[in-house]
């Protein structure tokens, strides 16, 4: 079982940012952080890299129903989305939630995490 689901996008870099947070969107998603992975490495270690961004995201109904059925969850949330400049393009990944919530071993999560999984691989999906 792969933990991630990924394609390459068509179009740059922030182009790419931007349909991806459209994207999240329709599936009830909204980007609550943006960690700048390229800058980061830049100013804190003096290393070059291409773009790189993780975006935090998260649905509310679903960490509500997450929270509600495992208490200290909040420590595997929010779900993390990755976009990445490679030589073939810009690549868009997704934690698969279901591969993430296997270790928890709670049978309310592991059905959340179906929910989710599918609205995560329809927003890459539609890239």
């Amino acid at each position: 079982m792969s933990y991630y689901m990924a394609t390459t996008a068509k179009g740059g870099f922030e182009e790419t940012i931007l349909q991806v947070t459209a994207a999240l969107k329709t599936e009830g998603f909204g980007v609550l952080t943006q960690i700048n992975i390229q800058a980061t490495m830049k100013e804190k270690l003096g290393v070059e890299m291409a773009p790189y961004r993780i975006l935090g995201v998260c649905n509310p109904h679903f960490a509500h129903r997450a929270l509600t059925a495992e208490e200290h969850i909040g420590a595997m949330l929010p779900c993390n989305v990755v976009v990445l400049q490679k030589d073939e393009g810009v690549e868009v990944a997704a934690i698969d939630p279901v591969a993430s919530m296997h270790a928890v071993q709670n049978p309310q999560l592991t059905a959340i995490a179906v929910e989710v999984r599918e609205k995560l691989a329809r927003v890459i999906a539609s890239l």
